[in-house]
């Protein structure tokens, strides 16, 4: 989990429970909201350039940890957070619609990207994403795959239906890395492969790369790469101890105007890494 407790505030909880005749603990814990959320929210540092604006504006600390979006809602279903922040639009419907989540709001986007080495053994460069997938498999090329029931793992299972073929589960040249989305580039790279990440990871991994990233862009701008973010509540009815009242705070935070032109702001190498998305 993420924590990011001053001092100052600290004291000023301590204070105000000492006036008020509560323990320490219970003060300092009505202002904390945890959040499960997807890596690439972390990896990319948009939360840790949100959560003081948030924090500022509202007295709520966030903390957060950060996986695939699989067992983001996982934690979700068991209790273990308050907020959601993830990216697998219809895992996300089945869970409000089995009573786990409450006030579903879309928050941003971004896009997919396939990316590999710039000499593109596959001859993937410049196709849709079906003829893409199908290529990197007929010519047997690495492809690393989160392999995590992460939002990415689940748009990528769907991308080899799209193109007609079955999960190469089985097959030597694809790798199931079971990691999160940097740890899976970075073993893509080391393989002279391929993966699928989200644009925003890409910008973060090619900046840390100092702009001359080992694997580039080689597919981009097909309609079945769209990746959009939302922000869903864990429903209180299932969870009586979770904190509804600062899940919903967040949620519209995030939908409103100051969050929502925070993420437009948010840039690496001049270029934006999500999109505001609100309804």
């Amino acid at each position: 989990m993420k924590r990011r407790w001053s001092i100052g505030r600290l004291l000023a909880l301590l204070c105000v429970a000492a006036i008020l005749g509560l323990p320490a603990a219970a003060a300092a814990e009505g202002e904390v909201l945890m959040m499960a959320t997807t890596t690439s929210t972390d990896n990319t540092g948009l939360l840790d350039y949100l959560a003081p604006h948030f924090t500022e504006e509202t007295g709520i600390e966030l903390r957060w940890t950060s996986t695939g979006t699989g067992k983001a809602l996982e934690l979700g279903r068991n209790c273990d957070v308050d907020v959601l922040l993830v990216h697998a639009p219809a895992a996300e419907i089945a869970f409000v619609e089995a009573g786990f989540g409450i006030h579903r709001r879309p928050v941003m986007y971004n896009d997919f990207v396939i990316i590999g080495p710039a000499a593109d053994p596959a001859g993937t460069k410049g196709q849709g994403v079906a003829a893409a997938m199908t290529a990197i498999a007929d010519q047997k090329a690495v492809f690393v795959s989160r392999g995590d029931d992460s939002g990415t793992h689940k748009k990528e299972l769907s991308l080899w239906a799209r193109a007609d073929r079955p999960v190469p589960e089985r097959e030597s040249w694809y790798i199931q890395a079971g990691q999160g989305m940097l740890t899976t580039i970075n073993m893509a790279a080391e393989r002279n492969g391929y993966t699928m990440t989200d644009r925003g990871t890409f910008i973060k991994y090619a900046h840390d790369k100092g702009g001359q990233p080992p694997l580039v862009i080689l597919v981009e701008g097909d309609a079945a790469l769209l990746n959009p973010y939302a922000v869903i509540s864990v429903n209180p009815d299932r969870c009586p101890k979770v904190k509804g009242d600062l899940a919903n705070r967040f949620g519209e935070w995030m939908a409103g105007t100051r969050g929502q032109a925070l993420i437009a702001d948010f840039k690496l190498m001049g270029q934006p890494l999500f999109f505001p998305d609100a309804e």
